[in-house]
């Protein structure tokens, strides 16, 4: 399975593996699947820092990196065709981050992971919840 992690769980992974379900830890752990990361996550995760909302213990870029390393991560990078996916994309709600993670999910064929109830209500694409 191809696991595009939203950016609470891959953050949860690392900070606070606790928080997620055995099901979505599971899936994580299985080295038989792939997990993939959006650029946007890191551009999210960067915001919650600046702002004071994580503390990381080092910087941004190198807990970045590490994770990446640890976790044998794959970028899904954002790409023409995932843009103009977003224009396909009707979400309940108007967060662009989101929309990024659904249209990437979407154009790589990616199930996207997340406790957003939003998003996993959106059926358009294959999820894994984490309840």
């Amino acid at each position: 399975m191809k696991l595009l992690l939203d950016t609470h769980i891959w953050v949860w992974t690392v900070l606070q593996p606790d928080r997620l379900s055995r099901r979505v830890s599971r899936a994580i752990e299985n080295t038989a699947n792939q997990i993939w990361l959006s650029p946007v996550s890191v551009w999210e995760l960067s915001m919650l820092v600046k702002k004071g909302r994580i503390d990381l213990k080092k910087s941004v870029d190198q807990w970045t990196a590490d994770t990446f390393e640890s976790l044998q991560i794959q970028e899904a990078s954002v790409t023409t065709d995932v843009a103009l996916a977003m224009n396909k994309i009707r979400l309940p709600h108007e967060d662009p981050a989101d929309a990024f993670l659904v249209a990437t999910a979407s154009v790589f064929e990616l199930t996207l992971v997340t406790a957003d109830e939003k998003l996993l209500a959106f059926k358009h694409i294959s999820t894994l919840a984490n309840h």
